[in-house]
Order: C-alpha cells, then sequence, then structure tokens
C-alpha cells in the first residue's frame, strides 16, 4: 500500500510523533509512507525511517490555505496514494476538498484521526468525515457519536496511542552521569519524597492542584517535594506568574520547582516517587500516564478521558474523582505508602499494537477499491 499522511507541522507533540511511528511502521512492512506538511525539525527523523516529505503550507489557520487545495489535488494524482490520512483540521479541509473534487473511481481512501475533545461545530466536523474515523480513545468515540450523529458508528474505530517497552522499560533507571547532573541542580530533592505534574503551563493541566496537594502534605508532616515540568507559551506567563504567587500563598514556595520544557521527560518521571496527571479537562488519550506506568512509576490521575481507561486497567488504585481534593490526598498517601505498581503495559496501550491496528484500518478500506 501507499500511504499519504497530512498535517500542520512537524516539530513536537503527540500527533506529529505518531505520524512518526506509523509511517516508520508501514515503511519496515514493505510499503510507501509519505507525509505532507510544512515541515519542521521532526523531517529528518521522518525521512531516516524511510518515508518521504513533502513540504506544503497546510499549516495557518487562515482561509488562505485553502488556496493549496488544487496544488494538493495534483499531488494525489501524481502519487496515488491508496489511503490519505487526515490528522489535523486546517490540513483536513484541504485533503478532504482536494480528494472530493476527484473522481470517485480513482481517488484514494480517506482515514481521519480524531486525537482530541475538538470544539464541536463545522470546523471540526471535517475530522469526522474519512471513509474510517479513528478514535484515541474509547471516550474519544463516545464524543464523536455525541456530537457527530451523522458519523455511522460503524466506521468508528479506537486504536489507542501506544508507548514502545523498549523505549521506557520497566524499571528503567537514568545514566549515571544524568543522575549526577539531577542532583547538582535540584539539591532542595534530598531526602524527600518527589511528586511530578509534566504538563505545559496552561490552567486546564491542573499545576495548582499541585500545589494544593504538597501543601497539605506538607501540614500532615510529609516530607514532599512538587515538581512542574512543562513549558510556558509566551501567552500563559502571566497564569505561570500566578501559579508562583498561589505557591507563595500556600507556603511551599520553597516546596516546589518549575522544570520549564525538559526533553528529559522520561529521565524525571524515572527518579519522581509519584507522576500525576490532573488535568480538570478529560485528555484525550494522556501519553504522559502511560508512558510512567509503562516504566512502572506510582501514577495518580483523575478518572476521565484516556487517563482514565489507562488507569482503569493498569493501576486502579491510582484514580480519583475529578477535582476530588481530599482524594487526591488520601490516594497519594496510599500509593507512596503501599506496595502496588501498575500493571505491564500489554496490547491496545503498546506502539506495535498502534501501529498494527492502523495498518489494519487501511487494509480494511484498499481490498475494496
Amino acid at each position: 500500500m501507499k500511504i499519504l499522511q497530512i498535517l500542520p507541522e512537524l516539530n513536537s507533540g503527540g500527533v506529529e510523533r505518531g505520524t512518526l511511528e506509523v509511517a516508520a511502521h508501514l515503511v519496515r512492512n514493505g510499503h510507501e509512507a509519505v507525509v505532507v506538511s510544512n515541515g519542521g525539525r521532526l523531517v529528518e527523523r521522518l525521512e531516516r525511517s524511510g518515508a518521504r516529505h513533502l513540504t506544503m503550507p497546510v499549516h495557518r489557520k487562515s482561509l488562505v490555505t485553502l488556496l493549496q487545495v488544487g496544488r494538493l489535488r495534483r499531488v494525489l494524482r501524481e502519487e496515488r496514494p491508496d489511503v490519505v490520512h487526515i490528522r489535523s483540521r486546517v490540513p483536513g479541509w484541504v485533503a478532504w476538498l482536494a480528494w472530493r473534487g476527484m473522481p470517485v473511481a480513482t481517488r484514494p481512501r480517506l482515514v481521519s484521526t480524531v486525537h482530541g475533545f475538538y470544539s464541536v461545530n463545522a470546523y471540526s466536523a471535517v475530522m469526522t468525515r474519512g471513509e474510517r474515523v479513528i478514535a484515541v480513545s474509547a471516550s474519544v468515540r463516545e464524543y464523536i457519536l455525541k456530537n457527530y450523529p451523522a458519523v455511522p458508528a460503524g466506521c468508528v474505530r479506537v486504536i489507542h496511542r501506544g508507548v514502545a517497552p523498549e523505549e521506557f522499560p520497566r524499571g528503567y533507571q537514568p545514566a549515571e552521569d544524568w543522575l549526577t547532573r539531577w542532583r547538582g541542580a535540584n539539591p532542595a530533592l534530598a531526602g524527600k519524597r518527589t511528586l511530578l505534574l509534566p504538563g505545559r503551563i496552561t490552567r486546564w493541566k491542573g499545576q495548582e492542584d499541585l500545589l494544593e496537594l504538597v501543601a497539605a502534605l506538607k501540614a500532615r508532616g510529609e516530607v514532599v517535594y512538587g515538581l512542574i515540568a512543562g513549558e510556558t507559551h509566551p501567552k500563559k506567563r502571566a497564569y505561570g506568574e500566578e501559579l508562583r504567587a498561589r505557591a507563595a500563598e500556600l507556603g511551599v514556595a520553597e516546596d516546589v520547582t518549575f522544570l520549564g520544557h525538559r526533553d528529559d521527560v522520561r529521565e524525571v518521571m524515572a527518579v519522581a516517587d509519584v507522576v500525576l496527571s490532573l488535568s480538570r479537562d478529560p485528555e484525550a488519550f494522556g501519553r504522559v500516564s502511560l508512558e510512567a506506568a509503562a516504566l512502572g512509576r506510582l501514577v495518580v490521575g483523575y478518572d476521565h478521558g484516556g487517563v482514565g481507561e489507562q488507569l482503569r486497567v493498569l493501576f486502579p488504585t491510582g484514580l480519583i474523582p475529578v477535582g476530588d481534593a481530599s482524594a487526591l490526598v488520601e490516594t497519594t498517601l496510599g500509593v507512596l505508602r503501599g506496595s502496588g505498581r501498575p500493571g505491564v503495559v500489554k496490547a491496545p496501550f503498546t506502539l506495535a499494537a498502534m501501529c498494527g491496528a492502523t495498518e489494519a484500518v487501511y487494509r480494511e478500506l484498499v481490498p475494496a477499491r
């Protein structure tokens, strides 16, 4: 098969990573993989896997981007892919309009992946127009069927995002030189139980809940330290300052470190005592909680969205009702004092399962041509 995936850019993020993972899987299994995007720092990695990249400005949220429809249609005629896979809304509109304008008998089949709980409107509806619609969790499938009733339930496939056990091996320990640098940079952690919340600085990710958790545990005599790992977008700097003011107000300014953006989140998770997922809005999938569980780390998270689905299978002890501050404190204490660990990550939460299931969706459509 020849599969063409289209997304805005190839810089960073879960959508981008999944695109590269599927492309590499296709090449390893004898297929041809093409990716259309505006480019980015991951293009080199994509091409090293044996896939090809076609640069096209399909990333801007502007009507001007629709001028690319004719150009993409020409690309589809020249490349003749078996399947076009759309992964984001703006390039999704470009791809769908280009695809719709082709003769039914000769155009490729169309697949879309709904990666999140998009706002419900005509703009987002393009992500449900694939002949097969992939949902990254059962929660997203329910969201699609509830908000887009015209989508046939039989066309929706749940394919959870997956982790590679070799990349996040259970019991992983960072290299000694990394540990030396980490301890040197963070001397305040010595002798304390660390609570890590990975996630960009934005109001719905739950950083304030972590601050309150640290304060509550400290008030009960626990020796804990909070770590917040995530970048602060220039537009969110005011909220970052608000969080620091809240930490001071709670009396935990000396018990929490804002680590900023990290390229070594795996290593930071491996040395943390508890990894938290406290997003007030449901995560469509929740890659961080799954990666932490794969490493065998203790995970505590709110019971909704993809994180709830994961932990119900892997570590139900770590589940708490959304926003329940008392349950957050008691559950965190419980897992710290207990001996349980998350179960071994298996299908459907592995990278191999994700890529294999995606290839199977393509195969559903291609023989019908």
